[in-house]
């Protein structure tokens, strides 16, 4: 199967560099998650209800995101829909896990969202790129799709999707700084 992101260094087109690129960035940014969930503290993990439900929130997100297409969307640690106006104390959205999840569990999906982020970016063919990322018919489907992305091409999603894991990675690391004075570092590019 052709990869883009492989072939950037040997075969110099503007879009292999540019999903090469992008790959490298992604990657780097889902490390960084990766990062910070596995400097976080036990104590802290288990006891800063906030700092697991934005994790949650941020895993959850990442993959639904990079599901292409949306209905084969399948969440490795399950969540619920919430009621609103009953939510738990800390909880940032209606979309709660349907368990407590260990670091471990969300560790293991983290890696497995990254291969699914490298599959994704560097093995899809150039015209999957400017098709809508979800069809009509799939934006009710699992409960997670904001009316502001159903008209989103899949290379707009992806930048989307980037840009909410690095916002929430950054809430991460700020909650570790107050809590443990601890911070995952910058991670520059990924392979």
């Amino acid at each position: 199967m052709r990869n883009p992101c492989k072939e950037a260094s040997n075969n110099f087109t503007m879009n292999n560099l540019f999903l090469n690129i992008l790959w490298k960035n992604f990657a780097a940014v889902i490390d960084m998650l990766k990062s910070v969930v596995s400097i976080c503290p036990d104590t802290l993990w288990e006891q800063e209800k906030k700092f697991y439900y934005i994790t949650y929130h941020t895993v959850i997100f990442l993959d639904y995101y990079l599901s292409y297409p949306v209905k084969d969307f399948k969440p490795f640690l399950p969540y619920t829909l919430g009621d609103t106006d009953h939510l738990p104390e800390d909880a940032i959205d209606d979309v709660l896990p349907c368990a407590f999840y260990s670091k471990n569990e969300m560790l293991v999906y983290i890696d497995k969202i990254r291969a699914k982020c490298e599959n994704l970016i560097c093995s899809s063919p150039d015209e999957k790129f400017a098709a809508r990322w979800i069809d009509e018919n799939e934006t009710g489907l699992h409960g997670l799709c904001p009316s502001i992305v159903v008209n989103y091409s899949l290379m707009e999603i992806l930048f989307y999707n980037f840009r909410h894991v690095q916002h929430h990675v950054g809430q991460l690391n700020l909650l570790l700084r107050q809590s443990a004075d601890i911070a995952a570092g910058w991670i520059v590019q990924a392979d």
